[in-house]
């Protein structure tokens, strides 16, 4: 998610340099090798220990993670529309539109039976809420962006669904995700921080109201392109413009909401630091800010400030610099056997039995519980 995250932020820099397209690119090509890689990798994993996938689509914790890979493939199509297709011809414009419908009716199951599974077979409590309870909701938090920045190329007629269809999913996305951030907000007011290696974690909050205002200002400037001047039987003014102004207003107004979440969630890591240790967690750092950072690009082009666009490419760099140092810790972790091995989760037991279970006491090296 995170490397993709980065490819498409590279993609859309509102200043731009002479191989930043190229980078932008090496980084796209990346993302598919790393999403190839760990799709085999845990694929495997499910092949060598039967079993293993029903447990891990019932783990407590685990089951959460399974929306990434569907954002992870909405980061794919999204960057083939960014870098594929101003070098093909039309046919890669419509097999996007196809995949986006394709992606959008596999999502929709997950969500709906991901969560079943969660409500029916667990009890979490409230006092552990953490923003990875958005994860199996969070495909359709991209779909509005996604198909905001598909209609770029889209001809009127099918560009007209994708903008109907982007608004709908969008509107799950966001709510289910401000439901959850509810259970987040309260565990954070009645109990304490999460502990300090999952706070990295924090900044999945960031999303929601981040790609929320991403796809309100991109589905907002489609909109004259792909929105019936008389829609509705309005005819007083084209109706696509309304669509567009609302869009840009509404998305500065989310997108604060996304930095408020960003802030705190930053505050709480700095003020930590010195006790703080390398988890997979890290990885929080990067993608909810990509999108963040996307959206206030967005918002400078769209009110054509330079003091907003410097701002963006400032974070841009920032977010490249966490980038690579979160790789470097997580290669170092892996190869020091700290983390993605067995046993050595920070966060859960294995679901092959390695670790402890929820619940259970753990001893120290002298034998105390």
């Amino acid at each position: 998610m995170s490397t993709g995250a980065i490819a498409t932020l590279l993609g859309q820099q509102p200043y731009s340099f002479h191989g930043l397209k190229t980078i932008g690119k090496i980084f796209f090509i990346l993302d598919i090798v790393l999403f190839l890689a760990f799709s085999a990798c845990i694929t495997y994993r499910f092949i060598h220990n039967r079993g293993s996938l029903t447990l891990s689509l019932h783990h407590p914790h685990e089951s959460f993670f399974f929306g990434a890979f569907f954002v992870s493939i909405a980061l794919i199509i999204y960057c083939i529309e960014l870098y594929g297709v101003p070098a093909c011809g039309p046919w890669l414009i419509k097999t996007l539109e196809i995949l986006f419908w394709l992606y959008a009716a596999i999502v929709i199951l997950v969500a709906v039976f991901q969560y079943h599974v969660i409500f029916d077979r667990r009890e979490l409590p409230v006092t552990g809420a953490m923003p990875a309870w958005i994860l199996p909701v969070y495909p359709f938090l991209v779909l509005g962006v996604l198909g905001g920045t598909l209609l770029k190329s889209q001809p009127p007629g099918p560009g007209f669904n994708i903008f109907i269809g982007s608004v709908t999913f969008q509107g799950l996305g966001w709510t289910i995700a401000f439901l959850m951030l509810t259970l987040y907000f309260t565990r954070l007011v009645n109990s304490k921080l999460p502990e300090i290696p999952k706070r990295p974690g924090m900044y999945v909050a960031v999303g929601p109201a981040a790609y929320t205002a991403n796809a309100f200002i991109s589905l907002g400037m489609q909109a004259p392109k792909h929105v019936p001047e008389d829609l509705f039987g309005i005819t007083s003014f084209p109706v696509g413009d309304a669509f567009k102004a609302f869009g840009l207003i509404a998305g500065i107004f989310l997108w604060f909401i996304s930095f408020w979440f960003s802030a705190i969630a930053t505050v709480s890591i700095i003020i930590s630091a010195k006790e703080s240790h390398f988890t997979l967690n890290h990885w929080g750092f990067i993608f909810p800010n990509a999108g963040m950072t996307i959206a206030l690009i967005y918002i400078a082009k769209a009110l054509d400030s330079p003091g907003i666009k410097g701002v963006c490419s400032a974070a841009t760099i920032v977010l490249v610099m966490l980038w690579i140092w979160v790789a470097i810790l997580n290669v170092k972790g892996v190869i020091q056997k700290k983390v993605l091995w067995p046993g050595m989760d920070e966060d859960m037991e294995d679901i092959e039995g390695h670790g402890h279970k929820p619940g259970e006491e753990q001893e120290d090296s002298d034998g105390q519980v």
